[in-house]
């Protein structure tokens, strides 16, 4: 994306303002507008209604929460997109492996491993597309504007899935899919980061990934009762609410701002901090105003500069290599295609239980990972977290491995432990997402400079679903190369690598304000350093609501 086009997309989050109001940052950087000396005892007075009426109030919390919940009506949707491959692939594959599989047999169209292995990863490459046109294209239009819009390709796609009758439409349904998930990353990333207060963002922008973990999960549980084309009608009523619902709340005021439409910004930041009266955010407007018209003073001011000379430093390049690696292990360490192809894995190796069952409980052990690893993050840090994840999910698919080794070879010794696999396997799935596969995800936005954050974060999080892309087209072709025993095998000897890589390479940034990471990365005798040192002048400052990388979403590329 253009650098000039993403430094106007990227919000400026003047609800960070200090408690003192004394400054504002733009786009989380240090660039303070001071206060005017000569202030009158009116405006201070102004000043002390605003704080007054600035309560951390139920309230005030409620229409940020309803106007997140609309926008995650769409992240609800994109993840029920990412589930249905699991459901579908077992009735549209003629070598069904069970009598479980037949039973949803459909009988309307049929694909073979090479279509299969298409029809389970096309989605993901068009997500980096979307991504990369996503702020561009929106932008003009306003953050809501642009989410109503994607709410009608959605409903489109879902009608393509039900009514496909060849596979052209069933790549033509799963493209849009991707298309729009990628579209969704500026409008929906920057309309959060834009109408939050800071006490309430971390917590609502944390049920982004939620959201879509609950949207793959959806499917799991419908396909244990009905067809995969029932479901993806019923799934079509997911972006109609949505499309209601996001009609009901308001654009950001922050969007309303750069395009001088200040009575609607006003009105907006009402509704917003609790449908309050103007005179209670005449103070945030204010700031809000200001802080914008200097950060678009800041890009003139950049418009000359070369930029790409920032991507050849350490300060870019370690933390590119260790982001997109994490990606990597994540991706070919086994857990992509074990989700997209749990229900025939399953089935492959006797679960005792039937394969949709099984992959429901696979997807609920997911999302009690992810939402395992997020508890803990603050208490153990990210490094124990990734090591423990990695080498958990690496031990778990190693005796998964020796387990189809032995049934190979002599079935009676393993015909009383068939729970094996079911269990292993789970687990596997929970150890990766209590931090492998949501790690880069999050220091994304705490390991690169200001300056390249936006276009290093879309760099990073594309080789996410590049990877996972890669990892299902081959799944088949693995398999065929080194069956089924030697594909966990390899699974676990990738996550055992990414252990050891992590564990030498990974410095430990939770805590760590970002001016101290980007100068541990840009010293060369600090590569395998693992403890980040902090200068003693942030040491002795009480900023952990300011320097918390969870908290700093403005320039994050989306963990969608």
């Amino acid at each position: 994306m253009n650098p000039d086009t993403r430094e106007r997309t990227e919000p400026v989050l003047t609800s960070d303002l200090p408690n003192d109001h004394s400054a504002v940052s733009v786009n989380c950087r240090n660039a303070p507008i001071k206060e005017p000396t000569n202030q009158n005892n009116n405006n201070n007075n102004d000043i002390n209604v605003f704080r007054t009426k600035s309560k951390k109030t139920f309230k005030n919390a409620l229409p940020q929460i309803l106007a997140v919940s609309a926008k995650n009506c769409l992240l609800l949707t994109y993840g029920m997109t990412l589930g249905l491959p699991t459901i579908a692939i077992p009735a549209l594959y003629s070598n069904s492996v069970s009598n479980i599989t037949s039973v949803r047999h459909d009988d309307l169209l049929q694909l073979n491993k090479e279509q299969i292995s298409w029809f389970s990863s096309i989605n993901l490459i068009c997500v980096p597309l979307g991504c990369m046109i996503s702020g561009t294209i929106t932008q003009p239009f306003g953050r809501k504007p642009s989410m109503i819009a994607l709410t009608l390709p959605f409903i489109l796609a879902w009608l393509l899935f039900h009514y496909a009758s060849t596979v052209t439409q069933l790549y033509l349904a799963l493209a849009l899919c991707g298309l729009c998930g990628g579209l969704l990353e500026a409008p929906v990333l920057t309309y959060v980061a834009e109408i939050t207060e800071p006490h309430i963002r971390g917590v609502l922008a944390a049920l982004s990934s939620t959201t879509v973990i609950l949207g793959s999960i959806s499917q799991f549980i419908l396909g244990n009762f009905f067809h995969w084309r029932k479901i993806v009608l019923f799934n079509t009523i997911v972006p109609v609410v949505a499309f209601i619902s996001l009609l009901l709340i308001p654009e950001s005021p922050h969007w309303l701002i750069t395009k001088g439409r200040i009575a609607e910004a006003e009105k907006s930041l009402c509704w917003l901090r609790g449908w309050v009266q103007p005179d209670a955010v005449q103070y945030e407007l204010s700031m809000l105003s200001k802080s914008i018209a200097l950060n678009e003073e800041k890009v003139r001011m950049k418009k000359n500069k070369k930029f790409y000379t920032f991507y050849t430093r350490r300060t870019f390049l370690l933390p590119y290599f260790i982001i997109t690696a994490s990606f990597f292990f994540g991706s070919f360490g086994g857990t992509s295609t074990l989700q997209v192809y749990a229900v025939q894995i399953f089935e492959t190796l006797g679960s005792p239980i039937n394969g949709y069952t099984s992959t429901l409980v696979l997807g609920i052990l997911q999302l009690m990972g992810g939402i395992l690893g997020l508890l803990l993050i603050h208490w153990t840090g990210k490094r124990p977290l990734a090591i423990v994840s990695t080498l958990g999910s690496s031990l778990c698919f190693f005796v998964v491995s020796a387990y189809v080794f032995i049934k190979q070879y002599n079935e009676e010794i393993i015909i009383n432990v068939t729970w094996i696999p079911l269990v292993f396997l789970n687990t596997a799935a929970f150890m990766t997402h209590i931090s492998i596969r949501l790690l880069p995800w999050m220091l994304i936005g705490e390991v690169y400079p200001p300056n390249i954050r936006g276009q290093a974060s879309g760099a990073s999080g594309s080789s996410s679903y590049i990877f996972s892309f890669i990892a299902n087209k081959s799944y088949f072709m693995v398999l065929d190369c080194i069956n089924l025993s030697g594909t966990f095998l390899l699974y676990a000897i990738v996550s055992l690598i990414g252990c050891l890589m992590l564990y030498t390479m990974m410095p430990e940034t939770e805590g760590v304000p970002l001016e101290d990471i980007q100068n541990h990365f840009a010293d060369k005798t600090k590569t395998f350093v693992m403890k980040i040192e902090r200068s003693d002048k942030i040491k002795d400052k009480k900023m952990w609501s300011a320097t918390n990388p969870a908290l700093e979403l403005d320039h994050t590329e989306t963990h969608i």
